[in-house]
């Protein structure tokens, strides 16, 4: 538990001094800071794997003294920093993803550039207490019906077939006009904004803003996000505290992923292909049980970490030449 405690309390102090200092007034977050940010967070990602490793190594806390239920393994120093990159990058990878979604969100309710941050910024808060009672489900269901794991597969798969054809742009659409109309059953909506509030006051009954209606939105598509990102990071690893870790540290890189990409994710052509590719293969490995660990040996996961680098470095190659070609 004290593993767990010390975890969420960096959390929370990273997201305090987000909030606190260096977003305490509503402002344009620029791509420069974006980046900024980005590269920190990833500075701070490499730093917990090193801590990952000698903690999982050393049985720090009593991390690495049970068995996983994904390979059957303990984990040790290295095999676990190995599991917690490839979590963290498959999931970062699926949260460019998100970025085109909530982009659009945000271009259909007009919502200010300057109050962006807030409505991602409480949205994160809303997907990490999702994303925690997911784990926790998951890994007991893991613990009780290995099978399960199999179904993962299968969805995944599903998955990986249903966004390399839909349009996104149709869905979306879709989705927002039916949880808009939801709301507006048990809420009163206001088109007037009040500045960075999610409330305002009008003839003396109180309304949800542009601002409530696109957190609503933000928090009910992350949830549609984590179906598809959470089965696959227990493609990785049934240990909780490595799936969690890998979540959170791509959810906090979510913002500024956003502002960083937002006015580029188009460029990014064969961003679906690439994504679509990483989830059929998370499928596949789920459904190849132990085959896949037999074929490739005790370097299995070592192997998947490479496989998931190559294809977003093909498809970001493959997305500059193209936008090369057509500019």
């Amino acid at each position: 538990m004290l593993a767990w405690g010390g975890f969420l309390l960096f959390v929370l102090t990273m997201l305090a001094i987000d909030l606190g200092v260096v977003n305490r007034k509503a402002h344009v977050v620029s791509v420069r800071e974006a980046l900024a940010f980005t590269i920190v967070l990833v500075v701070l990602a490499g730093g917990f794997t090193a801590l990952v490793w000698a903690a999982y190594d050393h049985h720090w806390l009593s991390l690495g003294t049970h068995v996983d239920r994904v390979d059957g393994l303990m984990n040790d120093g290295r095999l676990a920093a190995v599991k917690f990159v490839t979590g963290y990058l498959i999931e970062l990878s699926l949260s460019a993803d998100n970025v085109f979604v909530m982009a659009m969100i945000f271009t259909h309710l007009r919502i200010p550039p300057q109050y962006q941050h807030r409505v991602l910024f409480w949205g994160i808060l809303g997907a990490l207490a999702m994303r925690g009672v997911m784990i926790v489900v998951g890994t007991t269901l893991i613990a009780r019906y290995h099978w399960i794991l199999y179904v993962f597969g299968v969805f995944l798969l599903f998955t990986a077939v249903r966004m390399l054809l839909a349009k996104d742009e149709e869905h979306i659409e879709a989705d927002e006009v039916f949880i808009i109309r939801q709301l507006r059953r048990f809420f009163p909506v206001s088109g007037q904004f009040n500045a960075h509030h999610f409330t305002i006051v009008t003839d003396g009954r109180r309304m949800l803003t542009p601002l409530a209606v696109a957190l609503v939105l933000v928090e009910a598509m992350d949830l549609v996000f984590a179906l598809d990102s959470i089965p696959a990071a227990f493609a990785i690893t049934a240990d909780p505290f490595l799936v969690f870790t890998s979540n959170v540290f791509a959810i906090l890189g979510l913002r500024s992923l956003y502002f960083a990409l937002a006015g580029a994710i188009e460029k990014f052509r064969y961003l679906k292909t690439s994504l679509s590719a990483i989830l059929g293969l998370i499928g596949l490995k789920m459904l190849s049980g132990d085959l896949l660990k037999d074929w490739l040996g005790p370097n299995a996961n070592l192997y998947m970490l490479g496989v998931v680098v190559g294809i977003l470095v093909i498809g970001a190659v493959a997305s500059m030449v193209a936008a090369r070609r057509t500019g």
